[in-house]
């Protein structure tokens, strides 16, 4: 795989940028989106609201963002790496990696943190991570794979440290993401890579619906 191949056009990775921009202008409009009643009505996690039944709050806060600073790392991140992903897995795979990552990252913050309010592309984000260290164990014979999966590795477990040590941040939201994108990244494959054991993509199909059906419950207080 060269680089020529990775610069190719990621209309999907533009475009939730560009949703992620224009949602912020309209919060802004609307009154803020540092305001907590403005998050809540553009569809920030709130685990009340979801166990009353708006489950869609479980994906919409990937396209919401606390404060201009919060929009522009998270921006610049899904970019570069949503860019790399999506021509590596081709579009309609980048898609399901990064929309299934944001449910099982939301999901394990609404198991994990109820009670708190929370917004940002940075559960999908981590799942994009997941998927790069899905490749790098699963392609690990080629050398450009298992430096750049070798490079997130490292900056996924220093992003994690600081997660224990910073106040705010929603450490659940970043793992839950991280382990759906890597058993996602196997249920779709890379077919413009190589191929990945049937077996290997079964057991992560199962156990990624189990994840997703047991941490639901979990939330609604079934189980």
């Amino acid at each position: 795989m060269s680089w020529n191949n990775l610069k190719q056009q990621a209309f999907c990775t533009q475009a939730i940028v560009l949703i992620q921009v224009i949602v912020f202008i309209l919060m802004t409009v609307a009154g803020g989106s540092t305001n907590t009643q403005i998050l809540i009505e553009f569809g920030a996690k709130v685990g009340t609201l979801i166990q009353e039944g708006q489950w869609w709050r479980l994906i919409t806060p990937v396209f919401l963002h606390i404060g201009l600073m919060h929009l522009v790392v998270n921006s610049v991140t899904v970019y570069y790496i949503g860019t790399q992903i999506e021509n590596m897995f081709g579009h309609a795979r980048f898609l399901s990696i990064y929309f299934v990552s944001a449910l099982t990252g939301n999901l394990a913050s609404f198991v994990f943190l109820p009670n708190s309010l929370s917004a940002g592309a940075s559960t999908a984000i981590f799942g994009l991570f997941g998927a790069f260290l899905m490749l790098g164990e699963s392609f690990h014979h080629n050398p450009y794979i298992r430096l750049l999966s070798r490079q997130f590795l490292t900056f996924v477990a220093i992003n994690l440290v600081f997660d224990l040590f910073m106040p705010g941040i929603d450490i659940y939201g970043h793992l839950g993401g991280l382990v759906g994108g890597f058993l996602m990244g196997y249920v779709v494959g890379t077919p413009q890579i190589g191929k990945i054991n049937l077996i290997k993509r079964f057991l992560s199909g199962i156990i990624l619906l189990v994840i997703v059906v047991m941490f639901y419950q979990m939330g609604m207080g079934t189980i």
